[in-house]
């Protein structure tokens, strides 16, 4: 197995939604799992990109996927993309009924025109 630096395998998750978003009442499209302190953000297509954002501001550069049958790693500081990795505390994904983009009640109709590609 490929050894990654600023991952802490040992932290739960610290939540089933972006922590920002959840807070000021936003929406995601996918969530990411800070790997080194467990923060969850939404991903770069979404409209906040509050995982990049924690990755720059805390200076963890390690995420991976929080969504189901995904396991690949980001490094941010590497630019490097890791298919796989060390297991996670679980839970390892966000909850399945959690629909995409979410959550449920608070994505716009017309969410398409305000992600990134």
């Amino acid at each position: 197995m490929t050894t990654i630096e600023g991952i802490n395998p040992s932290v739960p998750p610290g939540g089933t939604g972006c922590a920002e978003c959840e807070e000021t009442g936003g929406w995601w499209v996918h969530l990411r799992r800070c790997a080194q302190c467990g923060h969850i953000g939404c991903c770069d297509t979404s409209p906040e990109q509050h995982a990049t954002r924690h990755a720059k501001t805390a200076g963890h550069p390690v995420i991976r996927s929080f969504e189901p049958g995904e396991s690949w790693f980001w490094d941010y500081q590497a630019e490097q993309l890791y298919e796989s990795g060390p297991s996670l505390a679980p839970p390892e994904h966000r909850p399945e009924d959690q629909p995409v983009p979410g959550p449920a009640g608070r994505v716009p109709g017309d969410w398409q025109s305000h992600i990134h590609y």
